[in-house]
């Protein structure tokens, strides 16, 4: 990711943000909110679809979480490096790039004749994703004048909240449609006319020169580094369970705590650190990143366990399973209105304790519902605990992307927003493939997989995820009271 940069001048032949028109500004910024709706609906489409895919291309329960993990843990571990090399080759050049690789590799996740190819394509969109969302973030750093920047990018924090929330619902009408007997395989296609057009206009409207910096270099060993003990970390985590737990997964997730270790002392000593040491600085900064992952974590998990129970426990369509996450979406999307407009500002750090509180609520009466029914849940007997956890998971979206990114400047936007995706993205990931984890192996415990042992292990992870939210919670006490409190005022 690109740390400390000043944005280098352009030509003169090329239009500087002061003189860019305004209209080419907005499109650059439309092309760009484009580019993160494909990647942030693309990591939550498939929980959905997991259950089908699987029933289609055979494979193991393992298959579900390597499709959802394969293209979160490439996406960030992809963009450790990009944002630097954003600054070596061209950041419009490396926006074209991923996105035309991002389309292709939708289109190669849309053909996939079995689960191997299709978690190989998975691993390059999620690379390819890597590539261009921090570019993007850079060239709208660009395009816009720092008194403009921080309102052009007031929409981070709900289009990241409705994108979570919409694909799984979308997945489930595209599965029902089941269009000319595609199945699943138009959760993936879908992305193919958009990333035509979204490439075409970008082609158009992105400016030539990116503000990059041309005193920037790799720092191949902290990249080294993170990357290796990243991979280590999620593999043992997928693999484990469906193995048996050997000896490996452990000497690897003891030799991941070894490389960040490493990580932090080479971070120290580099002349061009991977994460710019401004930020590192910065209370809300690195307090906001720790709530993320343990918000996403727990966020990603509650998705595919409720997609799991419902289809493999109780045997629902997807388009029943959708309609049933209708109550979920409606609440984060409500809640994330009114935090945007009202309780981010006012409230600052406590409204994200109040979400979390009222997150927290909803788990457990999801948790107290699905152990009171069993196998006679309705939708309607769902419904309140879904309403009130995605109200509480909406209220946090907004004030969380303004911990993380709302003070920093002009020069630093591009690194923090690339972080907030990345630690958002892997914290996903982790998330999946842990709790992911915890549900087969309780599942696994009754003979046959009944619909009882599946809904006794969902009961079981929406305790531990409301348990999660809990220790979240209380990690927002490392926050400033409110955001521009970063530099220790609060």
């Amino acid at each position: 990711m690109s740390t400390d940069q000043h944005v280098s001048q352009p030509p003169a032949d090329h239009p500087t943000p002061a003189t860019l028109p305004p209209r080419t500004a907005w499109l650059v910024l439309a092309v760009v909110f484009l580019a993160d709706l494909m990647d942030l609906v693309d990591s939550s489409v498939a929980t959905l679809a997991g259950p089908a895919i699987r029933a289609d291309l055979g494979g193991g329960q393992v298959t579900v979480q390597w499709v959802l993990s394969a293209y979160t843990a490439a996406f960030a571990l992809g963009l450790v490096t990009s944002g630097r090399l954003g600054d070596l080759l061209g950041r419009r050049r490396l926006f074209l790039l991923g996105m035309t690789g991002f389309t292709a590799a939708s289109l190669a996740c849309g053909l996939a004749p079995g689960p191997v190819f299709l978690i190989t394509a998975r691993t390059l969109q999620g690379l390819c994703g890597s590539v261009m969302i921090p570019q993007g973030l850079a060239l709208v750093k660009v395009v816009f004048p720092p008194e403009r920047l921080r309102k052009a990018l007031m929409p981070i924090g709900p289009i990241m909240g409705l994108a979570t929330v919409a694909g799984p619902v979308l997945a489930g009408w595209l599965l029902h449609l089941n269009l000319y007997g595609s199945r699943w395989r138009p959760i993936f296609l879908i992305n193919v006319p958009l990333g035509v057009a979204a490439g075409l206009l970008a082609r158009r409207v992105l400016p030539r020169r990116g503000g990059e910096d041309p005193a920037a270099r790799l720092d191949l060993a902290g990249v080294g580094l993170l990357t290796a003990a990243s991979a280590l970390l999620i593999v043992p985590l997928i693999q484990g369970r469906d193995l048996g737990w050997p000896a490996w997964t452990y000497a690897m997730m003891g030799g991941a705590a070894v490389l960040l270790g490493l990580f932090v002392v080479s971070e120290r000593r580099s002349a061009h650190p991977v994460i710019a040491p401004t930020l590192l600085r910065r209370r809300s900064f690195v307090g906001g990143l720790v709530v993320v992952a343990g918000f996403y974590a727990s966020l990603s998990a509650f998705v595919l366990v409720v997609n799991l129970m419902l289809q493999l426990g109780l045997g629902w369509t997807p388009l029943h399973t959708g309609l049933t996450l209708v109550p979920w979406a409606a609440g984060t999307a409500a809640a994330v209105l009114l935090a945007g407009a009202v309780l981010a500002e006012r409230l600052g750090r406590a409204s994200l304790q109040l979400g979390l509180a009222v997150a927290v609520a909803g788990l457990l009466a999801l948790w107290w519902s699905t152990a009171r029914w069993g196998t006679d849940v309705t939708v309607w007997r769902l419904a309140p605990a879904l309403l009130v956890t995605g109200f509480g998971s909406g209220l946090v979206f907004v004030p969380l992307v303004d911990f993380v990114i709302g003070d920093a400047t002009a020069e630093e936007v591009g690194t923090g927003a690339g972080m907030l995706n990345a630690v958002q993205q892997f914290a996903g990931a982790v998330g999946v493939a842990a709790l992911g984890t915890v549900f087969f192996s309780r599942a696994a415990h009754a003979p046959a997989h009944s619909p009882h042992s599946y809904l006794a292990a969902a009961a079981l992870v929406f305790a531990v995820t409301a348990a999660l939210n809990t220790v979240t919670l209380l990690l927002v006490g490392l926050l400033p009271r409110h955001a521009q409190a970063a530099h220790g005022h609060g």
